[in-house]
Order: structure tokens, then C-alpha cells, then sequence
């Protein structure tokens, strides 16, 4: 059963990273920006194959702040 619910933890992980990437391409921000957000999605794809549920909380922080509208800096780069 812990399997199964991993799996679908999994499933939705992957689901709203894929929703998040396509959201910052869409993005009209200076490539800079765009740049800084696609890393941080990388980060937590790689957090994803260590620790899911830590993945999954980074995402929907991450999430949170983009419909918030909080982004990175240009020179954060």
C-alpha cells in the first residue's frame, strides 16, 4: 500500500514539474529570469530522485511563489 501511494506521489511530482516548466517558458521575463527559475526547477527534479516529499514541499513553494509572481532578480543569475 505505501508503494502505491509513493507511485502516485511520484505521478503528481512529475506531473507539476512538467505544468512548472512549461509555466516558465511561457514566462515574458528577461532570460535571465527565465534562466534562474529553470535551474531551481532542475534542483528540485534532482531532489525528487533523493527525497520525494521534500521535492514535492520545494515545488509547491516554488509554485506558490511564481503565482505570487515572486521572481528571481535578473542578476541573480
Amino acid at each position: 500500500m505505501e508503494h502505491d501511494g509513493q507511485l502516485q506521489l511520484y505521478a503528481a511530482v512529475a506531473d507539476q514539474l512538467k505544468e512548472a516548466h512549461t509555466r516558465v517558458r511561457a514566462l515574458q521575463v528577461p532570460e535571465g529570469v527565465r534562466m534562474a527559475l529553470t535551474r531551481k526547477l532542475l534542483v528540485i527534479t534532482a531532489a525528487a530522485k533523493h527525497d520525494l516529499a521534500d521535492a514535492a514541499r520545494r515545488l509547491e513553494a516554488f509554485t506558490a511563489d511564481l503565482d505570487a509572481g515572486r521572481l528571481p532578480d535578473d542578476e541573480e543569475r
